[in-house]
């Protein structure tokens, strides 16, 4: 009954673990949902005043389909003195959010016959965004010692006369690694080499705590087959607000236009201008969230490792952990066994009402994603349930 395509696409385990928080808040349960991927934190005030203002000045109708110019131009300033990048206004595109950008993308550069490079764990969405145009996804490797940089040998191999494209994710979900750059630049080296499309999402660029983060297209002898994907969601705590864009190739840009124009028109015109106050107005609330996710990240990650059976490495960036728990997968509860991180996963939530996502939906079976965005007594006491879940079973 339906078209082939539908059938190539997998619920998001990300989307089901917070509808799962939901269900069980309504039936009374105290949940600690450690699921989900968007900061805890209101949008900032000036941002909220901006959006209001727009729609008491009538800002309520529809834009160019690329987004307004002004929110484009903004775009540019901020990867300017962010990031330095130098794209023309004309070579963004705005759309609603970061994960329509990389859908637009991958609708415009491949189709069935490419293969698309994907390092393992990745982001649950990527091969569903390749598969969906007939490509096929290609998992490579990662060193989970080295912030999940890749497995050059087995990335390689996965190399092949129809690899059409490289999908960068640094900082990372699910892993929170941030890749040296001497990773990125051995990545660039190969792409070009096969002239490969390299597609870097950066949604989480604000978000690294141990070093400045370097864009991957500042890297590169040429960058004219990078694309550059960058949101408000993460930086801003704008989740819901749906505003993320596109810089890169000229013509590329204007393919993803053309496509947007057919099927969401222009964004919400109203988070446009929000978006605008977000990027070129008061930076101190990134400043201040980043500071807390700091801490944050050092008690989860202390706490996960103090426990026995499980090993967590210390990511570079973004708002997730993914411990390792291959010591537990395997084991009892009541006569239940452990056979996988989704099992597992639902025993926290059953058991403890922890909310969190396997690593089985990012290609990691013996992990599991926590997200740090939750306060440090939410964290300790979701903490404090795993233990003791965890040595429940035999």
């Amino acid at each position: 009954m339906f078209a082939d395509r539908i059938h190539r696409i997998q619920p998001s385990a990300t989307l089901a673990m917070t509808s799962k928080a939901a269900e069980l808040r309504a039936k009374g349960v105290d949940v600690i949902n450690l699921s989900v991927g968007e900061p805890d934190f209101p949008t900032p005030k000036n941002i909220q005043t901006a959006a209001i203002k727009a729609m008491d000045d009538g800002f309520t109708r529809y834009t160019p389909g690329a987004g307004m110019m002004a929110l484009r131009q903004a775009a540019a300033d901020k990867m300017k003195r962010d990031n330095n990048l130098n794209y023309d206004p004309k070579e963004i595109i705005i759309s609603c959010g970061g994960k329509h950008s990389l859908y637009n993308a991958c609708q415009v550069l491949f189709q069935t016959g490419d293969e698309v490079i994907i390092f393992s764990p990745y982001w649950v969405s990527f091969p569903d965004f390749v598969s969906v145009t007939g490509a096929t996804p290609v998992f490579v490797n990662t060193d989970a010692s080295k912030q999940f940089e890749p497995n050059f040998e087995d990335l390689s191999k996965k190399l092949t006369s129809n690899t059409k494209g490289v999908i960068i994710n640094s900082p990372s979900n699910p892993t929170g690694g941030v890749w040296s750059d001497d990773a990125v630049k051995k990545v660039l080296a190969i792409a070009r080499d096969k002239d490969l499309w390299v597609f870097s999402d950066e949604c989480y660029e604000q978000l690294t705590y141990d070093v400045k983060y370097t864009s991957t297209a500042i890297l590169a002898d040429d960058d004219s087959k990078i694309l550059t994907f960058q949101s408000c969601s993460k930086t801003y705590a704008m989740t819901g607000w749906r505003i993320g864009y596109t810089a890169g190739n000229f013509d590329v840009i204007n393919a993803m236009s053309k496509l947007q124009g057919q099927s969401t028109s222009c964004p919400n015109s109203i988070a446009q201008v929000a978006a605008i106050e977000a990027l070129s107005g008061d930076q101190s609330a990134v400043t201040k969230m980043r500071d807390a996710f700091k801490i944050r990240r050092k008690l989860i990650v202390s706490r996960l490792n103090s426990i026995d059976g499980v090993n967590c490495e210390i990511p570079g960036g973004a708002f997730y952990v993914f411990p390792d728990f291959k010591d537990h997968i395997g084991k009892s509860f009541n006569g239940q066994k452990i056979n996988t991180s989704s099992d597992l996963s639902m025993y926290f939530i059953n058991e403890k009402a922890v909310i969190t996502v396997p690593g089985d939906s990012f290609g990691a079976p013996n992990n599991i994603r926590f997200s740090y965005a939750a306060s440090e007594e939410e964290l300790n006491n979701a903490l404090d349930r795993v233990e003791d879940a965890l040595n429940n079973l035999v």
